[in-house]
């Protein structure tokens, strides 16, 4: 999602420039100071509860704010994404906000941030108030509101250019010429918009094959829990030797060891477009693990390709490898390949029934040649690719 928080003073143009934005990108449109006057114009409890404090021009309290916001997301799903105009405005409310996008799975893509000098804006503001008939464009408002933007809002910066996601604009000058400032802003995040993918399938899906050339074809990283448990037994490190044993009876590595070797592989290779996450996750706990460490990057999972093929076509590949020079440890028998498939069934099937719910998910059939395989599966992400930009 290409989710924007526009920021800026009091006239600086937020509202007009919110227009030209949302119908370009085909983006929600959340103002707070527009929640708030519908509120007020229907006569809601909520609505005369801040009716006051808007005409004097301070600010709402978080939690009316966020039980607003929370309210316009939940019906703006068919979107693109979402602009914030006014939101947020302290550093409380940029938290808050990235726990409401955590809940879509999503976060903030870039701070816009409008750059207007003062006496532009009262200039702005004072003849605004002219035309309008807003009570909270006199002169002696409008150099309060500045004041609370300096002091409470302007704190924000600091926040968003930590995580290297904030993008001064100049905001003088033609409304056409601002505007394409910001959609050129706009352009060079969408190119910087990490792909991350989830390769998952049963055991024999041929998820190994897949991903390697997926990882080629779209300069992605390729990430597989199984090849880096296998390097470090290979090794005989000292991790390499707890989870040996565990491998061998077909069970599941505990989540502390992946985590640790997960990290230090997006640490180390994160020069690409995206990850592609193969053998993770593997349970529900997983799924929470691996949005944590891609939120730390500011990243989330984008999708998740399911490869899907018949049973008796797995245990035909698994029992066929494990006759090979390619043979797993967990490949030595039908009793500990029938053990894998039974595991992927209770708990790794409810993590893809997640991942469906967020619209994520697809199953894509895992039979035939590889090349044919390859085809079904890189029109897929190519498609999703595009959908998520």
């Amino acid at each position: 999602m290409l989710n924007i928080a526009l920021f800026g003073p009091p006239g600086a143009g937020k509202g007009t420039q919110s227009q030209m934005l949302i119908e370009k990108y085909n983006l929600a449109y959340i103002s707070t100071g527009d929640l708030l006057r519908q509120e007020i114009a229907e006569g809601t409890q909520l609505g005369m509860q801040v009716k006051d404090l808007i005409g004097l021009g301070g600010l709402v309290s978080d939690e009316i704010m966020v039980e607003l916001i929370e309210k316009k997301i939940i019906t703006s799903s068919d979107k693109k994404g979402i602009l914030f105009d006014g939101f947020p405005r302290t550093l409380v409310q940029a938290y808050i906000l990235d726990g409401l996008l955590l809940k879509l799975n999503t976060s903030i893509s870039c701070m816009l941030s409008l750059e207007v000098p003062d006496e532009e804006l009262t200039r702005r503001l004072i003849e605004r108030g002219k035309v309008s008939g807003r009570p909270d464009d006199t002169e002696e408002i409008i150099k309060f509101r500045l004041s609370e933007y300096k002091n409470k809002t302007s704190p924000v910066i600091g926040y968003y250019q930590e995580r290297n996601l904030y993008v001064p604009i100049q905001g003088v000058g033609p409304i056409p010429s601002i505007f394409e400032k910001l959609s050129t802003a706009i352009e060079l995040t969408l190119q910087k918009e990490w792909f991350n993918l989830v390769l998952s399938g049963p055991p024999g899906a041929g998820k190994g094959t897949q991903g390697n050339l997926l990882a080629k074809k779209f300069n992605f990283y390729y990430i597989s829990t199984g090849s880096l448990l296998r390097k470090e037994i290979k090794a005989e490190t000292e991790l390499g030797l707890k989870v040996k044993e565990t491998l061998e009876k077909g069970d599941l590595v505990s989540d502390e060891i992946v985590i640790r070797l997960i990290e230090r592989e997006m640490k180390v290779h994160n020069h690409v477009n995206g990850f592609i996450f193969k053998g993770f996750p593997r349970t529900i706990l997983q799924s929470y693990i691996l949005d944590g460490l891609l939120r730390r990057m500011n990243m989330g999972v984008s999708y998740v390709c399911e490869l899907n093929a018949p049973t008796i076509e797995l245990i035909k590949r698994l029992d066929k490898r494990g006759r090979s020079e390619k043979a797993r440890i967990y490949d030595v028998s039908t009793e500990l390949i029938i053990h894998r498939l039974e595991e992927y069934d209770t708990k790794t099937a409810p993590v893809m029934e997640l991942y469906k719910k967020q619209n994520k998910h697809v199953v894509v059939n895992a039979i035939g040649t590889n090349e044919e395989i390859f085809a079904r599966l890189s029109e897929t992400v190519e498609a999703a690719m595009k959908k998520s930009r």
